[in-house]
């Protein structure tokens, strides 16, 4: 298989589908198609059976390949394939990991990375709990959001998520003071997510935590623990 090939098409299959650059994601060294949701995923489904009879190994050198195009919808496809290809997913190792996550600089990357990837990985035993709390310590802001966002899979039923008090307490608790207000808004998604399956722990975590816990994650959370809703 040529990789460069494979991920040349990819990309100019969703270039042809979008519709105008989105600035949401700004500022970013990522830029992108404007390709919506269901779009996105007809290439996945395209690809992934495309790809089905491909090493692993071959699986994430495409993705790897689509990361270079720094563009967002050609590394959520990326994300996609590894995870839909049980040799590739099954072959990740941290090091890996980490190689799929570097570029990361705007939400909408980070978000698709650990819901598609990493939290997978980490239930799974591929990640471990000392690999993620180092990115919650990291300079970069966007891998200590990674940190948090890591545990929603571990939370949502459709990432395959069975509740991880622990887990999600252990990221969340040392980023409570942390001025980023993309941070701040990965804890309130945490906790949010985590509210089904343990809403006494959550409670009792904003109240052990009243002094450093913001505005904005006591305002959605505890909205969250009131209606069951975000907003």
């Amino acid at each position: 298989m040529d990789t460069e090939s494979v991920s040349d098409e990819i990309t100019q299959s969703l270039k042809a589908l979008g519709r105008g650059t989105r600035q949401e994601h700004r500022p970013s060294s990522q830029h992108d198609f404007g390709v919506y949701t269901p779009d996105l995923r007809g290439v996945v489904r395209d690809y992934k059976s495309h790809l089905a009879s491909q090493s692993a190994e071959g699986v994430y050198q495409v993705a790897l390949s689509l990361l270079e195009k720094q563009i967002t919808e050609c590394r959520q496809v990326g994300y996609e394939l590894v995870a839909s290809h049980k040799g590739a997913r099954e072959s990740l190792t941290p090091t890996r990991i980490e190689a799929l996550g570097q570029g990361i600089d705007n939400w909408a990357c980070v978000d698709s990375f650990c819901c598609t990837l990493v939290g997978r990985a980490w239930r799974e035993g591929r990640v471990s709990d000392a690999t993620i709390m180092r990115w919650g310590k990291s300079q970069d802001l966007w891998w200590r959001r990674a940190a948090v966002v890591a545990t929603v899979p571990l939370n949502i039923k459709s990432h395959g998520g069975v509740g991880d008090t622990a887990r999600t307490l252990m990221v969340c608790q040392p980023l409570l003071d942390d001025k980023e207000i993309m941070v701040q808004k990965a804890i309130s998604w945490a906790l949010r997510s985590l509210v089904p399956w343990d809403r006494k722990s959550v409670q009792a975590f904003l109240e052990e935590n009243s002094g450093t816990v913001s505005a904005l994650v006591r305002r959605e959370v505890l909205h969250k623990l009131r209606t069951g809703k975000k907003n």
